[in-house]
């Protein structure tokens, strides 16, 4: 399956990168690089993830753990849609 990333999420990744990156360049490219590795993995097993137990009822969102970050997706036709990258704790609003 297609991956895609929603400007959303691309910077959510960029912010990630950003806020680690002030104690450490090398940690903030491990930590983007796992979660990005993470994501590509979706498109072998689109089911990894559990559901999102914030999500609307009317759109059913899944999520990856990678450390204390949630990747959180969608699945389209042929298509994993990444919504957000965020850390865990904080809640997620779908809006």
């Amino acid at each position: 399956m297609k991956i895609s990333w929603t400007p959303q999420a691309r910077g959510d990744l960029e912010a990630i990168r950003e806020y680690i990156a002030r104690d450490s360049a090398k940690y903030a490219r491990m930590w983007v690089g796992k979660l990005v590795k993470k994501a590509q993995l979706l498109s072998q097993f689109p089911q990894l993830g559990r559901d999102v137990p914030e999500a609307l009822e009317d759109e059913p969102l899944k999520e990856v753990l990678v450390g204390d970050y949630r990747i959180i997706y969608g699945l389209g036709d042929g298509e994993i849609v990444i919504v957000t990258v965020m850390h865990g704790a904080r809640e997620f609003i779908n809006k």
